[in-house]
């Protein structure tokens, strides 16, 4: 084994992240379309995660609230997301996770939810992560851009300081220079030193905030091989937002991956990850 475990998290009644287990996949669209096409991309993706033996968790927006122009789509909103959430949960069978923009969203999703998670820009706010870890959920937090990996021990903090010990930290990416982000491999390293799971945000690591002018731009051919030095470094999950057609998604479609690339992507990443941990 070339790298150390970390804690358990359990997600749900399912399974465990972190304890050297297989990497666990969290994976959709970037934002809720509409309830059939979120049912449909879940539903391939666990069956491509069932015949690899991949732990899998939904993923999908019901506001992306941070957006590059005041006309850029920001999905169906809470209450309607929320429902479509459930509804995948209750017909693919599968835990889900979705992000939280507000305090007093926390006690509303987390009767829906299995996993809270906390947007980069936001892992500061107190009150969020607050809010958060008082549902006693596992919070999956975004390192901020512009925090150094060490710096996230005072989100931790935070989070046990309201007896939550549920946590997922998660590198995105650091801002270098205009438009672009850097992946620096130690971050790894250095969050894994608080023993909780270390997540990679594969797609959102390719972004180019603004790139587009009105829009986010991306780098989708970067995803695969960030991904597969990630592994090779160890981390607990992988998050990657994946479409059935992402170059007429209407938000974040160039650095979403396409579904159809997924299974053999999965299957490389698992060959990386189970030589690190010594499966």
């Amino acid at each position: 084994m070339l790298v150390e475990a970390v804690k358990g998290v359990k997600i749900g009644n399912k399974f465990t992240v972190g304890e050297n287990n297989r990497f666990m996949l969290i994976a959709g669209p970037c934002a809720i379309e509409s309830e059939e096409m979120s049912i449909r991309v879940a539903k391939k993706i666990k069956e491509i995660c069932d015949r690899l033996g991949i732990n899998y968790v939904f993923k999908s927006s019901f506001d992306k609230a941070n957006r590059s122009s005041i006309s850029s789509f920001r999905s169906v909103g809470m209450e309607e997301g929320l429902r479509i959430l459930q509804k995948v949960k209750d017909e693919v069978g599968v835990p889900v996770i979705t992000d939280i923009h507000e305090s007093y969203q926390a006690e509303i999703v987390a009767k829906v939810v299995d996993i809270i998670q906390i947007p980069a820009f936001l892992c500061r706010q107190t009150d969020l992560l607050v809010a958060a870890g008082k549902t006693g959920l596992p919070i999956n937090v975004k390192k901020g851009q512009f925090l150094a990996p060490w710096d996230m021990k005072n989100v931790v903090t935070k989070l046990n300081e309201v007896g939550n010990e549920n946590i997922m930290l998660c590198e995105r990416g650091v801002t270098f220079g205009y438009n672009n982000f850097v992946v620096d491999m130690r971050s790894f390293l250095e969050m894994r030193r608080f023993g909780y799971p270390v997540v990679f945000d594969a797609t959102h690591s390719v972004q180019i905030p603004g790139g587009l002018g009105c829009s986010t731009g991306g780098n989708r051919e970067y995803v695969f091989p960030l991904m597969r030095a990630a592994l090779s470094v160890g981390v607990d999950a992988i998050f990657a937002e994946v479409h059935e057609d992402p170059d007429n998604a209407p938000c974040d479609g160039p650095n979403m991956l396409r579904l159809e690339d997924l299974e053999e992507i999965l299957k490389i990443a698992i060959t990386i990850d189970d030589l690190v941990k010594g499966k």
